[in-house]
Parts: structure tokens; sequence; C-alpha cells
């Protein structure tokens, strides 16, 4: 008997290695085969044309009112684009008046609202971005009854892959969790714009899962010490934590249960296929006594500071178990009550950040091939959507037998891998196309919703051609997967345009169109100064992730006397970027004896130039928010990197002895914070009041005010959990430059640490780190639960106030 489940093992393994061999022969077909049978799938489930007529027509009644009239939409089936999704723009040709100008036809509503996008861009020079990152440019769209013919028997877009996805797993806390039906409903008009066809729709889970576990004997007490509060239910969800931030209220569980068939039904009638969550094997603790045969594992800490069973530890049911089984059945199947039957695709990473117990290739495959189970028994034709992450963060582990073990123990085309950081370090070129399995290639380029211009702008324009075009290439996708959104935008309509690009993009052209249509013309120092941007900001080729720390935002905890090493030079030698470990989501762990150095891609002096010829085109483009925008953000990166090197001069100051040297440049420091706050102050877009008064808009009691506010504090600053004099591990891991946040935490932070480092120096004595710690640890904690109201309207000009900073620090 043994020596047959010997054999047994050595065949699978046989098996495991050959799949790639044996199928080699004709990948592609079998390929193309599933995914076009999954395709007709899902455009079964798509509502009727005139259903999505009138949604791609509700798009633009909410962009363009007054041109509603000029646009005739009408959905085309696929044979016209041969047999592909596609858009048609052509002149409506009518004999009346009043009649529409423009006709644009598409296979699904995202085709209809990509393809006006398209001609609004291309034939109008508008441009659409979030409002938060200066908006909509729409004033160069000729009035109605003039907009431009389009040549000859008009244009066909076809879509170059089948699917265009959006958000990442934290999104929905990191960016959405505050929002509202108003709120969400332009989110999917600009998904719809960008032609966002495969969305994550994770929102009101919560609500589902208390229904579910109703059914398992799992109280709402029970439940309290589950689910985390509304800013990190991410994370509870991925069983990081659980009932930190909480609990969550019955009335926040039903209200997001609302919206979220608000936002379904709107991404539905669009002909979107939104991706629903299923079960990952996280369960409540009291699980565990009520099935006590179960295989329930505690799994390790998760950057606690000293293992608070309160939040730390969270339990994972083996999917081995038959009750993973039950359990998913149970979910999936409350899912379609609620919401209907509005998708095949699923979202599950049940080993994202949580190896496997063993990595015997059989047993890697008995997993997954009962999480698909679970999935798979409600829906005889669910498809596994998977980050492809822990491909990256855990590769000690995931070689080549365990991969394969994990990517085939579904049926080919039941899976599909999200490669997840392809912008950077694209896992498809090492693994043989996923080994075979169809994966959508990735731009990750945010963490933490961090506010920073950066960008591999070249990587988004030619790395999915390339993925697409590679020999045996299972490509079948672009998205984007940044953890926060509402932030250079110039990458957020290049990365969903790849989507209808299927030869190479001249990037330098591309980028002066981009300039012409962000600020509604043409301006000569504008288009110079992309030309720049283009070969700095957005050129990062070190293969690092792009995190912000800089000082301001991400303030060292060490003591200065303790390095053993510290030398002083110009600030691009001495901002050398640290390797980022692959554990843990980019988290850095700071030493008292190492100073974290923050990452810096580009020569200052060069985007400094930049914003020369950004502020010499003020005259011309004033009056444009999104040159305002651009202005302000440029002006905050410029300073934030200025003020990296003053505290560095700081530093060294102290470390010489000199308390006149450090007086200055810690004065320099601590001014530099209070204007650049001085200058977010007066952009709508850069105020941390938006957020905290988002974020109570939807309480509807005392404690639900209460909670919510530290809620949406603790997020952008500590994060988790602290001790008196051991701040937490995730703190300014979401840090935002916003102001309020700049004066209001920031800066004290700075002054108190500052302040000590002087007195100990005149005073000759030690630097009390610990007392420092103390005294700001019990800062932050108090200004977390704080009430103090931050404005939510912008103050003052910023573009004098960006030209007197300038001058004041850069000539």
């Amino acid at each position: 008997m043994n020596s047959y489940l010997w054999y047994l093992k050595f065949l699978i393994l046989v098996s495991l290695l050959l799949i790639p061999l044996s199928s080699s022969a004709s990948p592609l077909n079998q390929e193309s085969q599933a995914i076009e049978s999954l395709l007709n799938r899902l455009d079964a489930k798509k509502p009727s044309s005139s259903v999505q007529e009138s949604a791609a027509k509700g798009v633009l009644h909410r962009l363009l009112p007054s041109h509603l009239s000029s646009f005739e939409f009408n959905i085309i089936t696929k044979d016209v684009c041969g047999g592909s999704n596609c858009f048609r723009i052509g002149n409506y040709k009518s004999s009346s008046r009043d009649s529409a100008e423009i006709l644009i036809q598409g296979t699904t509503a995202i085709e209809i609202t990509s393809g006006l996008h398209w001609y609004l861009k291309y034939w109008c020079g508008a441009h659409v971005s979030w409002d938060k990152t200066g908006g909509a440019q729409l004033a160069s769209v000729p009035k109605p009854g003039s907009l431009p013919p389009v040549k000859n028997e008009g244009v066909i877009i076809k879509r170059s892959v089948p699917w265009n996805y959006y958000q990442n797993v934290v999104t929905s806390s990191y960016s959405y969790v505050w929002w509202d039906w108003e709120r969400w409903e332009k989110e999917i008009d600009w998904m719809a714009l960008q032609g966002i066809n495969l969305p994550l729709a994770f929102t009101g889970q919560e609500s589902i899962w208390q229904k579910v576990f109703s059914e398992f004997n799992i109280t709402k007490k029970d439940l309290d010490d589950f689910f985390g509060g509304p800013a990190f239910l991410a994370w509870a969800r991925m069983g990081n934590l659980h009932g930190w931030g909480g609990p969550l209220t019955q009335n926040w569980l039903n209200r997001q249960l609302i919206l979220q068939k608000q936002i379904l039904t709107r991404m539905v009638e669009l002909g979107m296929t939104p991706v629903l969550p299923s079960f990952s094997g996280n369960v409540p603790a009291a699980l565990k006594t009520i099935f006590p045969s179960a295989n329930i594992t505690r799994l390790g800490d998760w950057n606690t500071v000293d293992g608070d069973p309160r939040w730390c530890c969270t339990y994972l049911l083996n999917p081995s178990d038959p009750l993973f089984i039950k359990i998913g059945e149970a979910f999936i199947k409350q899912q379609i009550k609620e919401y209907g039957d509005v998708t095949n695709i699923y979202s599950c990473d049940t080993f994202n950040e949580n190896s496997p117990p063993s990595s015997d290739p059989t047993y890697i495959s008995s997993l997954g091939s009962a999480v698909y189970k679970a999935m798979s028994k409600v829906d005889k034709e669910a498809v596994w959507l998977m980050q492809g992450w822990l491909f990256y963060s855990d590769s000690s582990f995931w070689k080549p037998l365990q991969m394969k073990a994990l990517l085939h123990s579904v049926p080919f085309g039941k899976m599909i891998v999200l490669d997840l950081f392809a912008d950077v370090k694209p896992i498809w070129k090492s693994s043989s196309q996923f080994y075979g399995t169809p994966y959508i290639w990735c731009m990750l380029h945010n963490f933490g919703g961090n506010i920073e211009m950066y960008g591999i702008l070249d990587a988004v324009a030619s790395g999915p051609i390339d993925a697409r075009i590679s020999k045996n290439s299972t490509m079948i996708g672009v998205g984007m997967c940044m953890e926060g959104i509402e932030q250079n935008p110039v990458v957020y309509e290049l990365m969903p345009e790849m989507a209808f690009r299927s030869d190479a993009l001249q990037l330098e052209d591309w980028l002066i169109t981009y300039s012409r249509r962000r600020y509604g013309k043409a301006v000569k120092q504008v288009e110079t100064a992309w030309k720049i941007l283009h070969h700095t900001i957005y050129n990062c080729t070190d293969g690092i992730a792009d995190h912000n720390t800089d000082y301001i935002v991400k303030f060292p905890d060490w003591d200065p006397l303790l390095s053993s090493k510290f030398e002083t030079s110009e600030v691009n030698q001495m901002q050398k970027v640290v390797e980022i470990p692959r554990t843990r989501r980019f988290l850095f762990h700071e030493k008292s004896s190492s100073l974290p150095r923050p990452h810096l891609w580009y020569n200052t002096r060069d985007v400094l130039r930049v914003l020369k010829l950004l502020l010499d085109a003020g005259n011309e483009l004033s009056g444009s928010l999104t040159y305002r925008y651009d202005l302000v953000d440029l002006t905050r990166q410029s300073l934030s990197k200025l003020a990296n090197q003053v505290y560095l001069n700081a530093i060294a100051a102290f470390r010489d002895g000199d308390a006149e040297a450090l007086s200055v440049h810690s004065g320099k420091f601590l001014q530099l914070i209070k204007d650049i706050d001085k200058l977010l102050a007066a952009d709508d877009n850069f105020l941390l009041g938006t957020w905290l008064e988002s974020a109570k808009k939807l309480a509807v009691n005392a404690n639900e005010l209460k909670l919510y506010e530290w809620n949406a504090r603790t997020q952008v600053t500590m994060w988790y959990d602290n001790k008196k004099n051991v701040q937490s591990q995730l703190h300014d891991y979401a840090n935002k430059f916003w102001s309020g946040l700049l004066e209001g935490y920031y800066l004290p932070r700075a002054s108190v640490y500052f302040t000590r480092l002087l007195k100990s120096l005149k005073e000759n004595k030690d630097f009390k780190l610990e007392e420092w710690r103390e005294e700001w640890i019990a800062f932050s904690n108090k200004w977390q639960a704080g009430r103090e109201v931050y404005p939510v309207k912008a103050q003052g000009d910023a573009l004098v106030i960006a030209k007197d900073l300038y001058r004041k620090y850069f000539t």
C-alpha cells in the first residue's frame, strides 16, 4: 500500500512536470477555446441592447449634458469586428437638421463609452481624469452642431485583449471606504470611459458573511471580533488581522449591502463583468469552538507590536476540510440570492502572504482543487481569479513545482492569474507564461494611497504589447492594481488605453497630445516640461517599488549617534534606494541604528527645470484646474525632496556637534512643512478635511461618528497598534501629503524630535530616543482620537503661492 501511494505521488509529480510540454503542442488553441467559451457565457448574462444603450447615454448625460443629442449610440454584434469586442466611430447620416452628429457603435455599452472617450480625446482634444486630480477638461469640445466629423467611413478600434481589469483588494480601504453612491457613480462612469470591463466588486461582503455565518451558529458578537473597522476591512478579509478598528455596526452592514447592489446594477447595465469575492478560509475564532474537529489553524503574527490577541493571529480553515466547501458553497449561494446571476468570476487569495503548511506539490494541488470546488459546486462555470503576488513576495516557497501544482489544480480556463507587479517584476517571463495559465498583465504602481509623482511610462506603453506577442503567450488582459487611486493621472490614462492598442505606441507624441488635452491648449513650455517628465519622474527603471518615505511624511525613528557611519553629500548620492523585502506588502522595518533612505530615481535639477517651465505657463493656463493640480503636485514633490536633504544636513550638524547649524537646518525643515501645508491648502484636492468629513458623513449616531473618524485618522497615521514607546510597524504606510495632516500631525512630530535633539546637544547629554518616542506616540494617539475640524475648501491662490515658494527655495 505504501509503495502504491509512493508510485501515485511519483506519477503526479511527473505529470506536473510534463503538463506544459504536452500542452505546448496547441497552447494557443486550447487557451483561445477556453477563453472564448468563457466570454460567450458572460455575454449571455449581459442585459439587452436597449438597457446597455441607455446606460451609455447616462454616462454621456453626466459627463457632457449639453451634447446629449449630438451622439447616437448603438450596440452591434462581434461579427462586425471579426469576433472581437470593438467600437466604431462614424458620422451620423441623416437629413434632419436636429439629428445627431456622431454615431458610436460598440459590442457592449463599455465599448460605446470607450468609443465616446476616444472621440472626445482624439477628435475634440478633451481630457477626463478623477475630480481629485483636476477633473475633466471639456472646454475644447466644440458646441453642439459643430463637432468634428470623422473622415471617410469612420474608424473601428478593436480590443487587443478581452479584459481590462481594475482594482486591488486593498483599494476598497485606502480609497473607497467612505464613498456614497454619488461618488461611486462617478467612479463607474470613469471606469466606463476608460474601457474597464472586469472590475473588482468587494463592497458589502461583510453583510453576506453575517448571513452565511449565522447558518453555522456564529453570532453578531462573534463577528464583532472577526470583522475589522471600516478603514481596515481589506486586511480583515485577507486574514491579516481581526477586530482592529471595529466593531462594525448593523447600520454599516446594511448600508454597504445596499450600496453594493447599486454598484453591481450599474456595472451590469454597462456590460461590465464584476468580480465577486469567494471564500478563502478566513474564519471567526468561534468556529473552532462550534466545530472542534475542524482543521482550523491559527496563523502567525502580522505586524502587531507584541502579538496582542485582540487583533493578532487569525484563524484559517484548511481547504482540505469538508467544512471549507460547505462554507464556500453557502457564500456563493448567498451572493447569487442577493445580487442575481451577474458573474462567473470570483476572486480568492487563500495563499497570499499565507504559505501552505506543506510544499508537497500533491498537497498544494489538493488545496487548490478544494478552493475551486467551493466556488464551482454552486456555479458550475466558476472561474477563479487569483493574484499572482505570492509568486513574487514568497518566491522562496513557490518554486516551479509548487506553482504548477497550484496553477494546474483546476481545469484549464477555470483560473486567471493577475500578474500584479508586471510593470516592475513581471512573473510571466520567469514562469513560462504561468505554465500555460491565462493571465492579466497588471500595473501595481501605488502603495498605501501615497501621494508621489512616479511612473514607468515606457514599461506601461510597451510591456503589455511585448507580453501579448511573446511566444506561446497566455495573456488575456491588462489591469490596474494600485493600492490607492486619485494620483498620477497620466499613468491612469495610458494604462487602460493599452487594452485597445495592438501596435507599439509613440510615447513622445502621445505625451504631447496628452498635455494639450489635459490643459485645453498647446503651450510650448508645457510640452517641453512633459518631455522632461517622461525621462525623469515618469521613467523609474531601478526596479524598486515606489512607496513614499520622504522624511516629512515618514519621519525616521532613530538615534543619529547610534549609527556608526553617516556621510554628508549631495541628495542624489545620499538617498540611495534600499531593496525592499519581498514580504508583507513592502514594509520598512526601521532599526534605531540605521537611517531609511527615501526613494529617489531622477535628477532633481531636471525636475526643477520642469517646475520653472510650468510656472512660466501660468499666465496662459491659470484658469485650468488640471494645470493647477499638476503645478501644486510638482511643487509639493520638489519641496519634499529638498526637505530630505535639509533633514540630512540637520543630522550631520548634530553629529558634528554644531548646535547653530542644527538650529538652522531643523528650522528650515519645519518651515518647509509649513510652506507645503500652505501650498496644499490652496487646492481642494489636497485637504485632510475632505477625508475626515466623508467618513463622518456616513455616521448616523455619535458612536459611529467617533468610530469612523478614529478609523480615518488612524489609517493615514499610526495605522496599527502601538505601545507606550513602540510605534506601529505600519506607521505612515498610508501617509498623505494633505494640508492639515502636515501642520497638524507631521509638524509637531518633527518639532518635538528636533527640539530634543538640540537640547541634548546644548546640554551635552545623550539624546533620549525612548523619551521622544513616548512623547510623540502619546501625541499621535491623542490626535487619532481627536475631533478638531479641518477645512474642506481651498484657501489662497495656489499659483501665487507656488511662485513665491519657487523664489524662496530654488532661485
